[in-house]
């Protein structure tokens, strides 16, 4: 699991995207084979998918433990983790930088899946093992192309939004009291992150498909996505909380501030001096 940003302005995922070796035309499946999951890593670690025959690697577990609550769980563990390796004692400031990055890898996969291949991936039996450093890994067993009748947005918000990140905001809540507001603008931050990186490959497409999710419930009125010429942006309305995390980490670029909170206090007490 990412423990972190890699710095305030910057997506999720690490590194500069390379031009994945795709055949044929983003967004257009082959229905006469099952999707290719492989060609999503040329993208970054992010988007990897791993879909090896023989069952899951060693180390790896059924994803739904990732959910588990209580003091022993993988997540409140993982967030202990974080909170030492980010330097703070806020147990919420972890618990919302992990969010974020478990968030974006979902994204990712169910997002750049729909782009180039055409298909979205559903995890229903994936499993997944915890890294030291970077994204969480993930393994799932070879799909059938999808027979789901509704558009990409539609399976993108029922493969991801539902199915991932609810539960995944509920094990977070379980562990450390976060706003859902907060949870939600998380959301919407790494679906505009997975886009900043997606977007050179297949820009309107991607665009299109991100657009549509910020706008419908639940992650409507989070924050406000503008794409043009020279790619994209996007200002949520909640902020992670990486601020917190010491005295220089300043904001992330998408943050609904202008300014630390600390700093803005400290200026107006100046002004009012």
């Amino acid at each position: 699991m990412n423990p972190a940003p890699t710095r305030p302005g910057q997506p999720a995922h690490p590194g500069q995207p390379e031009q994945p070796d795709h055949p044929g035309q983003p967004g257009q499946p082959d229905h006469r084979r099952s999707p290719d999951y492989a060609h999503l890593a040329a993208v970054g670690p992010y988007f990897a998918l791993d879909t090896s025959p023989g069952g899951p690697p060693p180390g790896f577990r059924p994803l739904p433990e990732l959910y588990g609550t209580g003091p022993d769980a993988p997540l409140a563990a993982r967030i202990r983790v974080v909170a030492r390796r980010l330097g703070t004692v806020e147990l919420r400031v972890a618990a919302s930088i992990l969010h974020l990055g478990l968030a974006a890898r979902f994204w990712s996969v169910g997002l750049g899946a729909a782009v180039l291949l055409g298909t979205v991936p559903t995890l229903e039996r994936a499993w997944v093992r915890i890294p030291d450093q970077g994204p969480i890994d993930l393994w799932t067993p070879p799909d059938q192309p999808s027979t789901d009748a509704g558009s990409l947005g539609d399976q993108l918000h029922r493969a991801v939004l539902v199915s991932r990140l609810e539960p995944l905001a509920a094990a977070v809540r379980a562990a450390v009291p976060l706003s859902p507001g907060l949870l939600r603008g998380n959301a919407a931050s790494a679906l505009a992150g997975t886009l900043r990186v997606l977007d050179p490959h297949a820009p309107g497409r991607a665009r299109e498909l991100v657009a549509e999710l910020l706008d419908r419930p639940p992650l409507a009125r989070s924050g406000v996505l503008r794409t043009g010429r020279n790619g994209t942006a996007f200002r949520r309305t909640s902020c992670c909380l990486y601020y917190r995390t010491g005295p220089g980490a300043g904001l992330c670029g998408d943050c609904c501030f202008t300014r630390p909170p600390a700093a803005r206090t400290a200026a107006a007490r100046k002004d009012t001096a």
